[in-house]
């Protein structure tokens, strides 16, 4: 029997290709790549002061271009390619055709597909350390900064965690789409680095009001509906654990988001819109290591642990601990990512199913994936204890590896370069750095009203209708 034309294989459809796997894989690295551009940008554009909106725009958009290029010219090989040492791959391009078309080194789809899809991930990962340095760290420090980090650090921790040669992989370890790769590693170098380039003027830190909530809750929700690409393409496959990891995503997300409003508005008295979109990151960063591999009550669980522990932390522990209270993380990133993924990874080595291991996986040995609370209930408590030591193993060598490189980085960098802007710089803004400025119409407003308004309107906490109304009522 001959199967239809359009499934009969060709040079361009080799027999080893599943079309199917292969356009999902597509898609899904265009939802993530849609979740760094235009969603981050527009997230950071909105979520600071507006006389840091470009500028906070601007970095992660030039951190996605700037690493694209650092991937296919090195980064793809070092993080997937042949062995150098136990944690890191031997650096080579990712741009012959020959290459590029043959048989990705998982899946059913070309390698070209699998480079692109991973290139997305490894873009985003600059990108939420961004979150952490809005507001004053120089442009040129941070060009310089993304490819250096993204060679000497994200390549390292993705060998040693998703390469099959790297040893936290060979060791077991459960990360299903980034929980330490890419979050955890976000949120510790973001703080690290955040520590090296010092502080926002003291008046911004006391006082940072997002210029455009809309805009924000924009770039929230494409962040939020992008990591159905995440967390669902991370089986390489359009398979049934897919549907449970882009199902169970989503369930973590919606809990954790209700969770932290519920907390805000039981503290504080209202229901703090900020307060929702970090519930929300925090619940999507959670799920992340485990989405395929727990049930979907367990993803509930997962959110309400998301939801409440980075709340606590961040609202009461933060005004408590005298490091966090020192290192000016604008944007929280180590509690939204580091924290929330810490806690992704700890809940995943106690949920994980060795049934959904065994169909995510799919290798002889998947027996030895066996979330701690399994391992109790089928007497295989040692085999439960050893997948918990793996993740706690997986968790230390990510916070030390970006601990000690991203401190050597921003260290080679101060050499060149400043790491921070002048005083006079950071006084300005936007204009100052790029000669642009979010909203342009503002601009004779400001400056008639810096010097005829009361300097009690901030222009920061007005649109333009009512500066300009206090405007004609001064002409008035």
């Amino acid at each position: 029997m001959e199967l239809p034309s359009n499934l009969s294989p060709d040079e361009a459809s080799p027999e080893w290709m599943n079309k199917g796997d292969n356009a999902w894989q597509l898609t899904a690295a265009t939802l993530v790549g849609l979740q760094c551009v235009p969603g981050l940008v527009i997230l950071y554009g909105g979520m600071v002061k507006k006389k840091w909106a470009i500028n906070s725009a601007f970095m992660a958009l030039y951190a996605f271009a700037s690493v694209l290029i650092c991937w296919v010219g090195w980064g793809y090989r070092m993080s997937f390619g042949d062995k150098l040492v136990a944690f890191w791959g031997k650096p080579s391009v990712a741009l012959d055709e020959k290459y590029l078309l043959g048989q990705a080194f998982l899946g059913y789809f070309p390698t070209a597909t699998m480079v692109f899809f991973q290139f997305v991930f490894a873009a985003i990962t600059p990108i939420l350390i961004a979150g952490a340095l809005l507001g004053r760290m120089n442009f040129i420090a941070w060009m310089l900064f993304v490819p250096l980090w993204h060679t000497f650090s994200y390549t390292i921790g993705t060998f040693s965690i998703w390469c099959p040669d790297g040893w936290l992989s060979k060791l077991g370890v459960i990360d299903f789409a980034g929980g330490f790769v890419i979050h955890l590693s976000s949120g510790v170098a973001g703080f690290t680095a955040a520590y090296w380039v010092g502080p926002r003027l003291d008046k911004d830190r006391e006082r940072f009001p997002p210029n455009n909530i809309l805009m924000m809750l924009a770039g929230a929700g494409l962040l939020w509906m992008g990591w159905t690409g995440f967390n669902g393409g991370a089986p390489y496959t359009a398979s049934t654990d897919a549907s449970l990891a882009i199902l169970n995503t989503h369930v973590c997300t919606a809990t954790s988001l209700l969770t932290w409003l519920v907390l805000d508005i039981a503290v504080s008295g209202k229901p703090s819109v900020i307060g929702a979109v970090n519930g929300m990151i925090t619940g999507l960063v959670c799920i992340t290591p485990g989405a395929g591999v727990v049930q979907s009550w367990a993803a509930i669980l997962m959110g309400l642990i998301s939801g409440s522990v980075p709340w606590y932390t961040m609202t009461i522990l933060h005004k408590k601990v005298k490091l966090l209270r020192h290192v000016d993380d604008t944007l929280s990133v180590f509690h939204t990512h580091a924290l929330a993924g810490i806690l992704g990874g700890i809940l995943t080595g106690f949920f994980a199913v060795p049934k959904l291991c065994r169909l995510f996986y799919l290798v002889p040995e998947w027996e030895r994936y066996i979330g701690l609370a399994y391992g109790l209930q089928t007497g295989r408590t040692s085999a439960g204890l050893r997948q918990m030591g793996a993740q706690l193993a997986g968790i230390g060598f990510i916070v030390c590896l970006n601990i000690v490189t991203t401190s050597l980085v921003c260290l080679f960098i101060k050499l060149i370069v400043p790491l921070r802007l002048d005083e006079g710089v950071l006084q300005i803004g936007d204009d100052a750095i790029h000669g642009e400025e979010a909203y342009v119409l503002w601009d004779d407003e400001e400056k008639y009203e810096n010097t005829q308004v009361n300097s009690a309107y901030d222009a920061d906490e007005y649109p333009s209708a009512v500066s300009k109304t206090l405007s004609e009522l001064q002409m008035v």
